[in-house]
Formats: structure tokens, C-alpha cells, sequence
């Protein structure tokens, strides 16, 4: 039940664009998740549910509140959508389709195909595909869509009111029965003298750019870190990455970190690992980082720094006190059933969960809808979430890694297949990379997998069905996939399960069995 949009006190146009660069793309999308003629409507009772934040949570919250019945408002201070559409996932992978399509055409030599001129990169072509792309699907996160939904969507900065039994939106005061804070996370700053003094890229802000840094120090060896420096240095950027550790992707495997690490040194990456950054200062364009590495001191000027080093939670201004919700540094505390110290709250997404990524923030918010709204119990706990980071290879994972396992006692037997072993990899010149599987010892049930593949983020959903159902690795060896395709590395990981179970009095069996038939 949808409320009378008459109240226009959060129209937000002004002279500063919301995105830059303000060319028709970006105004089509800021037209699409933040209309600037919106006006927010004007409440009629209590709402069954109040939906704090546009992110990825907020918008599947409020969707599947609205579509089981519920009265709904959602509640957004900037871009609906949130960092995925916006800031994240869409605008990054099309830099990295961009940068692979680049890193092709270099390589197509080695298939036999000439370019006589050579790769030459328009960035700023680049930049303006991805934000035309951008803008295309914004119609998916629109205000108009949502209210056509049945949600009530307001525009500005929500705060808890009247003892957390409301939010106020302006000069407008939301009751609810139930509430969601989904407000997410922003990029976090290091504590690195002279950062704040510095004009640097985050996410945030690294999207908007029209030309490419001639030299980039990138800091920060996470996904984002590593799938923007290969970007950058596929696009001809002279990239250096700082990792204060000794490898990369370190929440990964770490045969395939290295796998990581040798195809960023191929692209030109420079990796500075063990680095210490002591100072960072600007002069006109130009910016200075100071660092040491094996001992020694070391200064060395950039164009642009892309700091991407983990995220902080988005509470201020939600009066998080008046609501009598407790939070930290990582977030607001929820339990297992996303359930904020204030039994009338919940939270969902970046802004509660370790695991920051959309697909988590997406089924976040089907648990809450469930416990909020239908007296559900189910728990966050139960979700089995697999990642991936879309470097060239990619890397994906899911389940327990080896140090996991010794950690809670699970005893495992690893099985790794390389790509080198399988045809259509090797033939399409994509074999940097393999399947592990990890099974429980002396069984074939599955409890984690990497895969560093050109294709890892699709290959590993087979291994996350077969994890979440039940599906051991014998029957993945005695399913037929297709020939030739890069699963049928998963296969083949079925295979050598199947040859362990060939003991010496097995084979001895088997080989009696065959002389008494002839």
C-alpha cells in the first residue's frame, strides 16, 4: 500500500552533479536512482517495515517485503543501488572486460592473429562504455521501479527516533513495527601520515575518472586492489602495488594467490610486499610515497593512489543510541538470525556480515524477511558462501581451506587437477590455473574448493550446488560433462577420487572377478 507522493522537501537537485563526470549517462543514471524532481511521500500509519539504505540488501528487503504484501518504506541519502550498481561490481567488471579485451589483442599473436598497429587503449572510451553500460541497467534499482512495486521511497539521511520506534526522514517521522538497517560500508582509510592530506582514489571516487594516471601506486593487495592494478596495467598505466603482507589475496588459497602474482608481474605490475608506507604528500599533481621494503628506504612519485585496503561501516547519523542498537568498529552486532540488540530491528548486508559481497548481502536479505516478517528462525550461519576475484585468472572459493579444516579438527584429503591437464583450457590458451577439491577424510563429501581459472567465478557454482546439497565428489566424477569444456576439470577431480578407492585387495578382487569370467 503505497502513500500519495506530495511532500517535495527532499528534492535534491543542486548545482553539484551526483555523478562525475555530468555527461548524459551519468544523468540518466542519477535520473533513474535518484530523480531529482522526487518528491517523498507523505506516511499513512505504521509500516510493517522501514528499510534503511538502497544497497543490494535494502532493495531485495524491501522488494520482497512489498511482494509478500507487507507496507514498505525504503529510505536512501544518496544513489539507490548502492556501491554494486554504482561504485562496485557493474563499473569494475567493465574496466576488466575492457582491460581483457586489451590484454587479448596483445596476446592475439600467439594464435596466429596479426595486428600490425599494434594495442592502443582509449581510456576515456573505456570509461565511457562503462558508464553507458552503467546507466542501461539502472532501471533494475530505480526509484519509479520500486514505488511501481508498492514500496514508499524516500530520499534523505534516516535517523532512529522516539526510542527506536521510528526513523525520521527530514521533517518526516516513519513508525514501523519492524526495521532493517541496511546502510553497508564505505572504503576505509589506512592510518598512513599525510593520507588525509592527499587527494587519492577510492572506489568511490576511481570511477569517475577520464584519464588514465600515467603512473598509479595502488595500496592494498585485496580483490579490488589486485583487479583494479591488473586493469590499470593492461590499459598502459605504469602500476605499483603496495601489500604490507607477503603475498596477495591473502583470504585465499595460496597456491593460487601465487598463480595471482605471477600473471600481475606478466602484466607489468610492480609488487611491493612486506612494504611499510611511512608518508605520503602531495606537490602540484604529483604524490610521494615513502615506504620501506627488505630495510630500505625508498621514495618514489605517482600521478594517482588508489587506496583499497577494507571497508568501514556506514553508522553515523542513525541515532543508533536512541534505538538502543549496540555496534563497533566492524558494524552494528547482530545475532545469527540478524537480529540487533533492539528486537524490533534488524540488519542485513555490508553493514553486519564479514563476507562482503552482493550475493551475501542478496540472501542476507531473504533471511530477514523471513525472521522479521513470518516469526522465521532461520540462520545466517546456514548460508554456504562462495567469492570470487575477477583478476586474469580468476580466483574462486568456496568452503574451507586447508587451514580452516586443521583449525576445527576436519581431517581432509585434497585432490588438485592443473588446467594444463585439461584440452579445452590448453586449447583456448587459458590453462594458468587448477581445480582443488578438499574432502573429508575417507569420504567423498565435499568441504572446499578453489579454482584459479579464466572462468573460476562460474566453474565454482557446480562445486557450491554439490556442497549445498549433498552431492559428493564420486557422483561429480560419474556425471558426463561436456567435451571439451573447462568443467570437466571438476570430472576429472572425480576420477582420482574414484582411483584412491582402488586398493591392492580391490584390484585383487576385481582382477579374480575378471579371470572366473573368461
Amino acid at each position: 500500500m503505497s502513500s500519495r507522493v506530495i511532500d517535495k522537501s527532499a528534492n535534491r537537485a543542486a548545482a553539484t552533479p551526483l555523478m562525475l563526470p555530468d555527461d548524459p549517462f551519468n544523468r540518466e543514471l542519477v535520473q533513474q536512482v535518484h530523480p531529482p524532481e522526487w518528491g517523498n511521500p507523505q506516511p499513512t500509519g505504521k509500516y510493517d517495515l522501514v528499510v534503511i539504505g538502497a544497497g543490494t540488501a535494502g532493495l531485495v528487503t524491501a522488494a520482497g517485503a512489498a511482494g509478500v504484501g507487507a507496507k514498505v518504506a525504503l529510505i536512501e541519502k544518496h544513489l539507490m543501488g548502492g556501491d554494486c550498481l554504482n561504485v562496485g561490481c557493474v563499473p569494475s567488471k567493465a574496466l576488466i572486460s575492457a582491460a581483457r579485451a586489451a590484454a587479448a589483442v596483445k596476446r592475439a599473436g600467439d594464435y596466429g592473429v596479426r595486428v600490425p598497429d599494434g594495442v592502443h587503449v582509449d581510456f576515456a572510451a573505456v570509461m565511457e562504455r562503462m558508464r553507458r553500460m552503467r546507466s542501461k541497467i539502472s532501471h533494475h534499482d530505480s526509484a519509479h521501479r520500486f514505488q511501481g512495486l508498492g514500496v514508499d521511497v524516500y530520499f534523505g539521511d534516516g535517523s532512529f527516533a522516539d526510542q527506536g520506534r521510528a526513523v525520521r526522514v527530514g521533517d518526516t517521522l516513519l513508525r514501523f513495527k519492524k526495521a532493517v538497517i541496511c546502510t553497508g560500508a564505505r572504503a576505509a582509510a589506512p592510518p598512513i601520515p599525510g593520507l588525509a592530506d592527499v587527494r587519492y582514489l577510492t572506489n568511490e571516487n576511481l570511477f569517475s575518472l577520464t584519464e588514465l594516471p600515467r603512473r598509479l601506486a595502488v595500496i592494498g593487495g585485496g580483490p579490488i586492489g589486485c583487479e583494479m592494478a591488473q586493469s590499470f596495467a593492461r590499459f598502459g598505466a605504469d602500476v605499483t602495488l603496495f601489500e604490507v603482507g607477503g603475498r596477495l589475496l591473502p583470504r585465499d588459497d595460496t597456491d593460487a594467490s601465487l598463480r595471482v602474482m605471477e600473471s600481475l608481474r606478466s602484466d607489468g605490475v610492480h609488487l611491493m610486499f612486506d612494504s611499510q608506507i611511512k608518508q605520503i604528500s602531495e606537490n602540484a599533481d604529483t604524490k610521494r610515497i615513502a615506504f620501506t621494503i627488505g630495510g630500505t628506504e625508498i621514495e618514489q612519485d605517482f600521478d594517482a593512489v588508489l587506496v583499497a585496503v577494507g571497508r568501514a561501516p556506514n553508522i553515523e547519523g542513525l541515532n543508533l543510541e536512541e534505538a538502543g542498537v549496540t555496534y563497533d568498529r566492524a558494524g552494528v552486532d547482530v545475532d545469527d538470525r540478524l537480529r540487533t540488540s533492539n528486537p524490533k530491528i534488524f540488519a542485513a548486508g555490508d553493514i553486519c556480515f564479514p563476507y562482503k559481497f552482493t550475493h551475501s548481502a542478496d540472501f542476507l536479505a531473504r533471511i530477514v524477511i523471513q525472521n522479521a516478517l513470518f516469526f522465521g528462525r532461520v540462520r545466517a550461519s546456514s548460508l554456504l558462501i562462495p567469492w570470487c576475484t575477477y583478476t586474469s585468472p580468476e580466483v574462486a572459493h568456496v568452503g574451507l581451506l586447508p587451514e580452516d579444516a586443521a583449525k576445527r579438527g576436519v581431517k581432509i584429503n585434497t585432490f588438485t587437477q592443473e588446467l594444463t591437464g585439461v584440452d579445452r583450457a590448453y586449447m583456448d590458451g587459458e590453462d594458468e590455473g587448477f581445480v582443488k577439491l578438499h574432502v573429508r577424510q575417507g569420504t567423498d563429501q565435499i568441504v572446499g574448493a578453489t579454482v584459479v581459472a579464466a572462468h573460476a567465478g562460474d566453474l565454482i557454482s557446480e562445486i557450491t550446488v554439490a556442497m549445498k546439497n549433498g552431492v559428493g565428489l564420486k557422483a561429480i566424477g560419474s556425471t558426463i560433462h561436456p567435451y571439451p569444456t573447462q568443467a570437466e576439470a571438476i570430472r576429472k577431480l572425480g576420477d582420482q577420487f574414484n582411483r584412491t578407492r582402488l586398493t591392492p585387495f580391490t584390484k585383487w578382487l576385481l582382477k579374480t572377478v575378471i579371470s572366473l569370467g573368461r
